[in-house]
Formats: structure tokens, C-alpha cells, sequence
């Protein structure tokens, strides 16, 4: 049977995302071509969601940016014991640099003494089953793949017939899977038979199921197709390892953990000390390496108990600014405000790597990302709102309730695009001539190679019309006529750093299709002497 409004709903998305590309993208690129002196062609992108989640990531840049620090003191006892124990004040932080003074020196010289002990026993729930965003995340988390990696990965796996359908946002795992066959299979794999045999004992068998639902798949879990995990490559084994585990891990019972907190009285001030430990495993068994849990040991103390302070420490500290996202995090963060779907989020977040406005496993936006959202959001700014996005998405949810006709969504869509591609030609020349100043400045920092060996300018990278070929040239010619060959068919950056036998800049040399290698730019150096000749202790 066909589930029309499904179709429909795909549908309704298919055609907003086409509408909202290849429009605005024209736009984008027409108004650099049309403004530009130097920059005539350049493919610049924009799109219903790519947009907003490059303004949305701007937001996080800007906050960075914005953050002033406010300083802080911490105070700290350590106790003659062995091995130390470290004791931080109860207050944590003093926002008072005096009162800290203050406090140091009321503890000066005094001993401590254990005036309260409190242990407490807390269970932790098993993990819930994989959604995709849960996926990509703990696979960014423990083996850094990329949210497009990771969806790469398990693509691999169902077409193979060995994991379930990962494009789900479902944290349910339904009884009609077949619960005792799955795990009965994955016994056979000799990593996973003794966890097998112990799920098997269960009375019963019921997965920690999360909220979140999805009416067309289940949670992500593996099937009864189980793979020889010799013919897995290194990837689809890790993840395949994570997504088994994790699926085990859900049946299991809830692990104990004890947190014990230690309070000393050190001449009237309190100090605390906390530590944890697991006392009963149990779906923790079942998730191995995964999970992670600090194991902080006290030793054992009774009230009253008398200590030598060894040394008291204020430590200067300042608050710090919010932390960029990383790869893992920013896809459950677009999730958690509405933004993308689960299968678009991973290749959205590349498209935004791959026009060059974004870089970094901890993501910072580029000049020229910069640029792009700032400009939009200056003179188009309905394209970047994050409101309008999450209207089209819920309506294109009620498409799939029945509510409302995909044509309605559609009309509803072209009316805003017309106003937008509006703004886009009343302000294309300013907006162009922007976005040129931007890729001038990005360009022209991609060219620099580090200083000059011989004047201390910067090298760059230039092209000779003559050979036509790329070659590294001091930014102080004629003066200074130091020049250096650079590999051909190649993206060419700067490491940062100078190569310790010639002293010229290192660079990272990536070639389409081949291993990226670093190398110094003296063809004569001493780092390169046993290039191309084959080591004679290697037998054939």
C-alpha cells in the first residue's frame, strides 16, 4: 500500500529545496558576476536550510566574539595523605578577589577535619536505542567520523542487509523485530556470544525505549543478516560494533553508581571532595568501551578524623566563551531547534565545508562564510531566517497529516521567494561587491606560504604564464627574487610551521585521489635526500 500523504509530504520537501536552491543560488552568483571587477565566476550557494544553518552558526561565532571574560578565584586544599587528596572550597568560585584573600589566609596553617561524610547510591538508566542524530553523534564522539561519514557507513550496512533502515528519528524498538532471534544471531559472532548468552537469560527482554517516534522505521538496530566482520572494512566494523552494543545495552538492567562527597572544616571554612565509583555494571557490560564513566575512589574516612594541610592554592581563573560546535554536536543542536530533517542535516553541514564557509573539526566560519551570511542578512533577510524555515517544516508536516494540500505549501513558498529574489536584484550590486571583497580577502590568505627564508616577507603562491605553473615567490619582488617550485595538480596550504633543516615553510600537498603528504618547499633539502629511492631492507 501506498501512503499518499508520505509521498506527498517528500514531495512538498523536494520541490521547496529545488525552488530555494537553484533560485537563490543563481541570485548569489549573478550578483558577484554582475558586481564584481575581478571575481567574475565564482558558484556561491544558498538554499532553505543552508542558509539558516549558516546564519545559525554565525550566531554561535558572534557570541564568541562578543564574550567579555570575567575573572575568577578558585581555592584549593591538599591534604598530606597518600596519595594527596585535592580539596576544593564549597563556594567553588569567588567572584571577590578580596574575599578570597581573605579566605586563603583564615586557612593559612590550620588542619582539616572531616565534619561530614555522605555516600549515595544512583542508578543509571541503559541508553536509549539509535535515532540517526544519536548515531552520528557517539560515532563523531569515539571515532570522529563526520555526521556524512557516519551516514555513508550505515548506508553500506542496511544495503547489505546487516543494520535496519538509519534514516529513522525513532528511539523505539518494537517487539515484531524479533528481540530473541536478533540477539540469538549476533551470539555467533565470536565478540559478541558471551553478552548473547547473558541477554538470552533475561525473564524478559524490554529495550529502554526513548520519546521520540517515527511512523514509518524503528530505532536503528541490527537484523539477523549478521556479517563476516572479516569482510567489513575498518569503519563499517566500528560502527557496526557501536550500533550492536548499543542495541544490547538497551535491554540491560540499570548500572549503580556510588558518589561519595567528603566535607572538611579547615578553621571554619568548608572543603569538599567528591568521588565515584560503579558498583554494579550491568548495561554498561553490554556497551564495552562505550561506556564512559570517570572512576574517582576516596579512601575511607570517619568524622571527626584529623588531616595535615600541605598546601593551600588560589588559582586566577576567567569565564570562558561558549565553545564552537563540533561536527557531532551541531547536528543535534539543528535537530533540537527544528532545523533540516534527519537525512538532510549531515549533507547540508558538508555543503556548508565544501563552499569553503565553513573549516575546522571544531567548526569556525571562514571570511568568506562570514561574509556571505552577514551580507544576506543585511540586505536579504528573510533568506536567512530560521523562523521561516520551521513554518515551511511544519507545514510540510501537515502535508503529511492530511491537513493541508502540497500545492498550498508550494504557492505559499513561490510568494516568499518572489519577495526575496526582489531584495536580492534592488541590492545586487552592494551585495556583489561584498562578497568579492570577502573571496579577495580568503584568497589572499590562502596564498600565503609563511615567511621568506631570505628577506622575512611572506611567500605566495603565483603563476607564471609563462611555464604555467604554480610556484611559491616572496610578496617582497623584485627586492627579494627567492622563488621555490610547488607540486602541480595540487591544493597547496601552510602548515605553520618551518621544516627544521632548511628552514622554509611546510606545506600540506593534496592531490585528488591520493594520501596527503607534508613536505618543506627546498627541493634541495636535506629532509628530502632519500626521496624516491626504494628501501633495500623491505623484501620483496
Amino acid at each position: 500500500n501506498v501512503d499518499i500523504n508520505r509521498v506527498e509530504s517528500g514531495l512538498t520537501r523536494h520541490e521547496l529545496d529545488f525552488l530555494w536552491g537553484i533560485n537563490l543560488s543563481r541570485a548569489l552568483t549573478l550578483s558577484l558576476k554582475n558586481a564584481a571587477k575581478i571575481f567574475k565566476f565564482q558558484i556561491l550557494s544558498a538554499g532553505r536550510v543552508q542558509t539558516p544553518m549558516l546564519h545559525f552558526l554565525i550566531e554561535r561565532e558572534r557570541e564568541i566574539a562578543k564574550f567579555v571574560p570575567t575573572p575568577f578565584w578558585e581555592i584549593y586544599a591538599i591534604l598530606d595523605t597518600n596519595p594527596e587528596l585535592t580539596l576544593s572550597h564549597i563556594e567553588e568560585k569567588f567572584w571577590d578577589k578580596n574575599k578570597a584573600e581573605e579566605v586563603l589566609a583564615k586557612c593559612k596553617g590550620k588542619e582539616a577535619i572531616v565534619s561530614e561524610l555522605t555516600k549515595k547510591a544512583v542508578k543509571k538508566a541503559p541508553p536509549n536505542p539509535f535515532d540517526l542524530t544519536s548515531l552520528q553523534t557517539e560515532a563523531y564522539r569515539y571515532f570522529k567520523y563526520s555526521p556524512k561519514k557516519t551516514i555513508e557507513i550505515a548506508q553500506k550496512l542496511y544495503t547489505a542487509g546487516h543494520i535496519s533502515y538509519p534514516r529513522t528519528s525513532s528511539q523505539k524498538l518494537p517487539p515484531t523485530i524479533g528481540y530473541h532471534e536478533i540477539i540469538t544471531q549476533l551470539g555467533k559472532i565470536k565478540a559478541y556470544a558471551n553478552l548473547s548468552s547473558k541477554l538470552l537469560s533475561f525473564k524478559e527482554l524490554k529495550p529502554n525505549e526513548g520519546k521520540k517516534e517515527d511512523s514509518a522505521h524503528p530505532a536503528i538496530y541490527p537484523t539477523t543478516e549478521i556479517p563476516n566482520v572479516e569482510n567489513l572494512s575498518k569503519d563499517e566494523l566500528n560502527l557496526y560494533d557501536l550500533i550492536v552494543r548499543r542495541f544490547m545495552a538497551t535491554f540491560g538492567e540499570p548500572a549503580i553508581r556510588e558518589t561519595n562527597t567528603i566535607i572538611f572544616d579547615i578553621n571554619g571554612e568548608k572543603f569538599k571532595v567528591t568521588g565515584s565509583r560503579t558498583i554494579e555494571k550491568n548495561w554498561m557490560d553490554f556497551y564495552g568501551k562505550y561506556a564512559k564513566f570517570e572512576e574517582i575512589e576516596l579512601p575511607e574516612m570517619k568524622k571527626g578524623e584529623i588531616y595535615q594541610v600541605k598546601k593551600l592554592e588560589k588559582l586566577d581563573k576567567e569565564t570562558q566563551p561558549p565553545q564552537r560546535y563540533s561536527q557531532g554536536s551541531i547536528i543535534k543542536e539543528l535537530e533540537s531547534v527544528n532545523l533540516g530533517t534527519k537525512t538532510t542535516r549531515a549533507l547540508i553541514l558538508q555543503t556548508l565545508y565544501d563552499r569553503g564557509y565553513i573549516e575546522g573539526t571544531s567548526i569556525k566560519i571562514t571570511a568568506i562564510g562570514m561574509k556571505v551570511g552577514e551580507a544576506l542578512e543585511k540586505y536579504v533577510p528573510d533568506i536567512v531566517s530560521e523562523e521561516l524555515t520551521r513554518n515551511f517544516e511544519e507545514e510540510t508536516e501537515k502535508v503529511f497529516e492530511g491537513k493541508i494540500k502540497r500545492e498550498e505549501v508550494v504557492n505559499k513558498a513561490k510568494i516568499v521567494l518572489k519577495k526575496i529574489s526582489e531584495d536580492f536584484k534592488k541590492n545586487e550590486i552592494l551585495l556583489g561587491r561584498e562578497l568579492e571583497e570577502a573571496l579577495l580577502e580568503t584568497k589572499d590568505k590562502q596564498n600565503l606560504l609563511g615567511p621568506c627564508p631570505v628577506c622575512g616577507r611572506k611567500m605566495r603562491i603565483a603563476y607564471s604564464p609563462k611555464t604555467k605553473k604554480y610556484f611559491a615567490g616572496c610578496s617582497g619582488y623584485p627586492d627579494c627574487k627567492k622563488v621555490f617550485p610547488l607540486p602541480s595538480s595540487a591544493k597547496i596550504t601552510y602548515e605553520g610551521r618551518e621544516c627544521e633543516f632548511c628552514k622554509t615553510s611546510i606545506i600540506k600537498v593534496v592531490r585528488k585521489g591520493k594520501r596527503p603528504f607534508t613536505m618543506c618547499l627546498d627541493p634541495m633539502c636535506k629532509s628530502k635526500e632519500n626521496w624516491g629511492k626504494k628501501d633495500k631492507s623491505i623484501k620483496e
